[in-house]
């Protein structure tokens, strides 16, 4: 094809998985234009507030000794919410660098000063309205002022990929795939968020919370929560399936609002004042709805590919190390001046051989598994928890042995055969899956 490129790839999107693909092409010695249609890399992302480690530096190297972290996360808890408590389960590790407290913007802003450093070409303010294709090919893209040619493009634009879509690289996300997330920042003082949380002055340890269940109205929404400690906010936020919340007219705010009434968390968040509320969708596609990841001179990577496993809170880390290998993928193109689909698809090669696809396998079923029996995870056992150890916590005169023999019956009565027996197959069913995954 004779075509006057200006660059040999662009990256549409600089969230992690753009910077990262970006990145990994200059330090290749390659030209690369990096375009993001936000004001500032972050403006438009969102995530629960951790980044770890692991991903950063198989991308970023000994830059990550700099990053601009506000707390080390290393305090985990499960809660399982009833109408007046919960049912706890934490782990900490003082020791622990997985993973990091750090605003996104502040994120993005320095992995975005890593990749010019490193000879990226960074666009802000720009979007990227159409895709230019040749012969087959796509050779470029259109913005609203100038069309720009590159032999390789690597579409990393978000869960709502236009892109994607032009490409007929993947349908469009149906409801029952997608979760709505909302978060607040909540603005406290450093020191009160160190005597509530436990936490140190020097910032090396943070806490993370994930919550079950919490509504009392809405029963059968399998709906999860979090809070995340920085210096001086915290970050709560739920996320809901998004048919779930249209089927049932629930509005994502009438959520979050619940949440922060829960006898739980208004002592974590009492006296602070929300400066910041965001809402984003996340795909839950996974591994049995996996897009088309190439086409003759474009790539796919990040959460527009629908790289995301929810049931563990990780997204970025799976947009750090798509991105990197979008990048080894384009530079193989671009050294063998071939940009087929046979020569891109190195890319779904080394994702074959990461933990992104061999994770995404593993939970294929588990989510929507889980979501069958959303009833009992967020209301049915979180209740009878509740009720059991009210049994063994009290002493009020009576028998333990005849408490104990009424709390069987009535969770027998209360719950039929065949729903325990739906209740037993479907989390064995996820056990199996984990056990046996790649």
């Amino acid at each position: 094809m004779d075509i006057n490129y200006n660059s040999d790839v662009i990256v549409i999107g600089a969230g992690p998985c753009g910077i990262a693909a970006a990145l990994e092409v200059a330090r290749g010695g390659k030209k690369v234009v990096l375009i993001e249609k936000g004001e500032h890399p972050g403006s438009k992302n969102m995530y629960g507030g951790a980044v770890y480690d692991s991903a950063l530096r198989e991308v970023f190297g000994n830059e990550v000794d700099y990053l601009p972290y506000e707390r080390i996360i290393n305090s985990y808890t499960w809660s399982f919410l009833n109408d007046t408590g919960s049912f706890d389960m934490t782990y900490k590790n003082s020791s622990s660098r997985h993973a990091y407290a750090i605003k996104r913007f502040n994120l993005e802003k320095w992995m975005v000063e890593i990749a010019k450093k490193n000879g990226v070409y960074y666009i802000p303010n720009t979007l990227v309205e159409d895709l230019i294709i040749k012969d087959g090919y796509v050779t470029g893209i259109k913005t609203s002022l100038e069309e720009y040619y590159a032999p390789v493009s690597i579409i990393a634009d978000g869960v709502n990929s236009l892109l994607a879509r032009k490409l007929n690289l993947r349908d469009d996300f149906k409801p029952y795939d997608m979760i709505l997330s909302a978060k607040e920042t909540i603005k406290l003082e450093k020191k009160v968020i160190e005597s509530r949380f436990n936490l140190s002055e020097d910032n090396s340890n943070g806490v993370c919370k994930m919550y079950f269940g919490g509504l009392k109205e809405y029963k059968n929404i399998f709906m999860m929560s979090f809070l995340y400690t920085f210096k001086d906010t915290i970050m709560l936020g739920v996320g809901a399936n998004l048919a779930d919340l249209s089927k049932n007219k629930l509005n994502i705010n009438k959520i979050i609002d619940e949440i922060k009434s829960h006898p739980d968390i208004i002592p974590l968040i009492e006296g602070g004042k929300t400066i910041e509320y965001s809402a984003h969708l996340i795909p839950e596609t996974g591994f049995n709805k996996m897009p088309e990841l190439v086409v003759p001179g474009a790539i796919l990577a990040g959460d527009a590919a629908g790289f995301i496993n929810s049931v563990h809170f990780e997204g970025t880390n799976y947009a750090l190390i798509s991105g990197k290998l979008a990048g080894e993928a384009a530079l193989c193109a671009l050294n063998n001046n071939d940009f087929s689909v046979n020569t891109l698809s190195v890319y779904k090669k080394k994702l074959s051989k990461s933990f992104i696809l061999k994770d995404l396998y593993t939970y294929r079923n588990i989510i929507h598994k889980l979501y069958s029996r959303s009833n009992s995870l967020s209301y049915y056992y979180p209740y009878k928890i509740k009720e059991f150890f009210e049994i063994v916590t009290s002493a009020n005169c009576y028998s333990k042995s005849s408490q104990f023999k009424k709390f069987l019956f009535n969770f027998i009565k209360d719950r039929s055969l065949s729903e325990l027996i739906k209740d037993i197959k479907a989390f064995s069913r996820c056990a199996f899956d984990m056990l046996s995954g790649k």
